[in-house]
């Protein structure tokens, strides 16, 4: 009999399946993973057109304002001393369209939004919360739904000998998800800090965490990395 058929009181099924996934798939530890000179955090689509004030899905927007902002924020902060590269990754598209995906229903819809993302406006550059510094690395992207195949991601993270991606940002609806995936095909460890990724709705974006995000990553806080970073980084 599976856990499903049985009958518990939900959070003692949220815990109990909690507890078998981390027998049977127990996650590396942190501290091996996130080290400065191996590691990379990477931003994706933390801009102004996206989740900031031109936003042009405001629900996205608020709820990463809620917590997600505020703990990117801070993992910035604790990583550009820590030596952990820093990158961002962004959208953009020309006022004409030309060379953006018209391909799925998501593109369409994002012809009629009020968001900006012409390189060099507001909405095409990274939110002013997380005080992009010149030592950061600004990849960018026309087509496609994530980083790691519409930029030069991947090559970037090669040539500077990274093997884990702290992957932090929007949304979990769908560049998350297709920023993960991509990022394990391709052999990096990925650490999710659950508390600097958002989605919409709430509830759904959790659900995608707890039953599809934690198989592929190390899911964690951001008190966690910051802590980690900082016990790396040492006296």
């Amino acid at each position: 009999m599976s856990i499903s058929q049985l009958r518990i009181y939900p959070p003692l099924e949220k815990a109990l399946r909690h507890t078998i996934t981390s027998v049977l798939m127990p996650q590396p530890k942190l501290l091996d993973l996130v080290r400065p000179e191996t590691t990379a955090i990477v931003t994706q689509e933390c801009q102004g057109g996206v989740i900031g004030a031109q936003a042009g899905l405001p629900m996205l927007a608020e709820e990463a304002q809620r917590e997600a902002i505020p703990n990117i924020a801070r993992l910035l902060e604790a990583a550009r001393p820590a030596g952990v590269t820093v990158v961002h990754c962004l959208i953009h598209r020309r006022p004409d369209g030309r060379g953006s995906n018209t391909n799925a229903r998501l593109f369409m819809a994002g012809k009629s939004f009020a968001a900006d993302l012409t390189p060099g406006s507001p909405g095409g550059s990274v939110i002013p919360e997380l005080n992009q510094q010149p030592t950061d690395i600004e990849l960018t992207r026309y087509h496609g739904v994530g980083p790691m195949t519409g930029t030069d991601l991947d090559s970037v993270l090669r040539n500077l000998g990274i093997k884990t991606i702290v992957g932090v940002g929007v949304s979990l609806n769908i560049a998350i998800q297709n920023f993960v995936m991509d990022a394990v095909n391709r052999s990096y460890q990925f650490v999710l800090p659950r508390d600097a990724v958002a989605g919409f709705p709430r509830e759904y974006a959790e659900s995608v965490i707890d039953n599809t995000l934690a198989l592929l990553t190390t899911v964690t806080t951001t008190d966690a990395v910051v802590q980690a970073w900082n016990e790396l980084a040492g006296p």
